[in-house]
């Protein structure tokens, strides 16, 4: 496992990488040319060696990330780190063209509507105009809207 000194040399060899100190002796890295919203590449990088990576819904770490997109690099190795980071970078820092959105009903047993919307690398959720919501990935939009209380109808 690598040391969290030597995680920081790899993760600021990146150009464009900005080194933010958080609570607990952690640190953040952000990418502050991210097309999106979130810019957080590194997050919670802590003394331990455990941190995480900001992949989103990149289908080549599904069975890694959690519901918010993160990947737990504790383990990682040098090369592994690099790749990771290489790939959440070019994550954010690549424009999504979809043509049309993709829009689901959800609707809760009092009749109530909330629509989930995927718009470029968000989904979010929306009570008519008003957003109410944005997630990294389907499942932990899904997940709110379940746990909320709310079904898919379409």
């Amino acid at each position: 496992m690598l040391t969290f000194e030597q995680k920081q040399a790899i993760i600021e060899s990146f150009p464009g990488l900005t080194k933010k100190e958080i609570s607990l002796n952690r640190v953040n890295y952000h990418f502050e040319n991210s097309l999106y919203e979130k810019t957080i590449v590194v997050e919670k990088l802590h003394p331990n060696g455990n941190g995480f990576v900001f992949v989103g819904d990149l289908l080549r770490y599904e069975k890694e990330a959690n519901d918010k997109g993160l990947v737990n690099i504790r383990d990682y190795d040098e090369m592994q780190l690099r790749e990771i980071v290489e790939d959440a970078i070019t994550y954010l820092s690549e424009e999504v063209v979809v043509e049309e959105p993709t829009v689901e009903d959800w609707r809760n047993r009092e009749g109530d509507k909330l629509d989930l919307v995927c718009e470029q690398r968000s989904w979010n959720v929306y009570h008519g105009e008003n957003l109410e919501e944005t997630f990294g990935t389907y499942d932990a939009a899904k997940a709110y809207l379940l746990e909320e209380g709310f079904r898919k109808k379409n």
